[in-house]
C-alpha cells in the first residue's frame, strides 16, 4: 500500500499493482485549500465533472436538484476551505487529469439516505463515491492508481477501513468504479446477504481483527 503524506505520491510506468507499460508518470495530491486552483482547472476542462462537482452524494437529492452547477461547485470549495476531506487529484506532467472522491461516509448526505446502500454496520468508515478520469488517460490503469492513493490518504488520516460501491460498466451511476478496480487494490466483498448493491471494504493494516 502506498504511503501518503503531504508530499506527492508517485506512480511510474511498470510500478506497483496498478503499473502497466502504458501507465503515465503520475502524482497524487489531496484537495486542500492550496489545491483549489487545480480543482477549478480540472472542472473547467471536464464539463461532466463541473456539472456535478462531486456533490451528487454529498447533497441530499432535493438539494442537488435545486442547485445550479455553480452552487454545487461553491459548496465543494466551502467544504475544502473548512478543512473537510473531499478527495484526491491525479496529475500527469503537473496537470490534473483524474479525481477520486474519498471522505468519511457520514459527510455524504445522499448516501446516508440511500436505502440500497445503507450502512452495513455501525463501525466508522470512509467511502469512495466517485472516479473521474480524463478521456485521454482512460484504460491505462489510472483508476487503480487513484484508488490506491485515495486509500492511503484515508488511512493516513486515521481511517480504519474504506469502502466502495462498484457498478457494472454502463449501468446505474457509472462513476462509482468497477469491481475489478477495487479487487486489484485488495478490497473484499462485504455485501450483506440479500443486498442488491455490492459493498466492498478494505481494512487498514493497523486495524485489529
Amino acid at each position: 500500500m502506498l504511503s501518503f503524506r503531504d508530499d506527492p505520491v508517485s506512480h511510474g510506468q511498470g510500478t506497483g499493482r496498478s503499473g502497466t507499460t502504458e501507465l503515465p508518470e503520475l502524482e497524487f495530491h489531496p484537495v486542500t485549500a492550496d489545491r483549489l486552483g487545480d480543482l477549478a482547472r480540472f472542472a473547467r476542462t471536464h464539463g461532466r465533472f463541473r456539472y456535478c462537482s462531486c456533490m451528487r452524494w454529498r447533497m441530499t437529492s432535493s438539494e442537488f436538484a435545486r442547485s445550479p452547477p455553480t452552487a454545487r461547485a461553491a459548496r465543494l470549495v466551502r467544504m475544502v476551505r473548512d478543512g473537510n476531506p473531499v478527495g484526491v487529484l491525479a496529475y500527469a506532467n503537473g496537470v490534473p487529469i483524474g479525481w477520486c472522491s474519498v471522505a468519511p461516509r457520514e459527510t455524504y448526505a445522499a448516501l446516508a439516505r440511500y436505502k440500497k446502500l445503507a450502512p452495513i454496520d455501525d463501525r466508522p468508515v470512509w467511502a469512495i463515491a466517485c472516479f473521474f478520469v480524463d478521456a485521454r488517460f482512460r484504460r491505462r490503469g489510472v483508476p487503480v492508481a487513484l484508488l490506491e492513493a485515495a486509500v492511503a490518504y484515508a488511512f493516513s488520516h486515521g481511517a480504519h477501513r474504506v469502502e466502495g460501491y462498484p457498478v457494472e460498466p454502463g449501468r446505474l451511476y457509472g462513476f462509482m468504479g468497477t469491481l475489478p478496480t477495487f479487487e486489484r487494490v485488495g478490497f473484499r466483498d462485504a455485501t450483506p446477504p440479500g443486498r442488491e448493491r455490492r459493498v466492498l471494504r478494505l481494512e487498514s493494516p493497523t486495524t485489529s481483527a
